[in-house]
C-alpha cells in the first residue's frame, strides 16, 4: 500500500497509473481522507463491500427482530398511532 496526499492527486497521470491500493490523506490537516483501488483490483474489492454490506444489512435485520419480538401488539391487534 502507498501513502500519498490530495497534492500527489494533481499529477494524476502518475497517481492513477499504480497498480496498488493508495492511502489518500490530508497533507495540511495529517488526516486520513481514504483509499484508492485501482481496476485491476475492481473485482475481488466488489466482492468485499458486498460482504460488508450484507453483514450490515444482517446487523439492521436483527435490531429489527429484536424490536418486533419485544413489541407487545400481537396479529390482529389495532395500534393507537403513537
Amino acid at each position: 500500500m502507498i501513502e500519498a496526499t490530495l497534492a500527489d492527486m494533481r499529477k494524476s497521470t502518475d497517481f492513477f497509473a499504480t497498480e496498488e491500493i493508495i492511502h489518500i490523506l490530508d497533507g495540511r490537516k495529517k488526516e486520513e481522507i481514504g483509499y484508492f483501488v485501482p481496476k485491476s483490483l475492481k473485482d475481488e474489492f466488489n466482492a468485499f463491500i458486498e460482504k460488508v454490506e450484507k453483514k450490515r444489512k444482517l446487523a439492521l435485520l436483527k435490531r429489527v427482530a429484536e424490536a418486533q419480538k419485544k413489541d407487545r401488539i400481537g396479529d390482529g391487534a389495532v395500534d393507537d398511532g403513537l
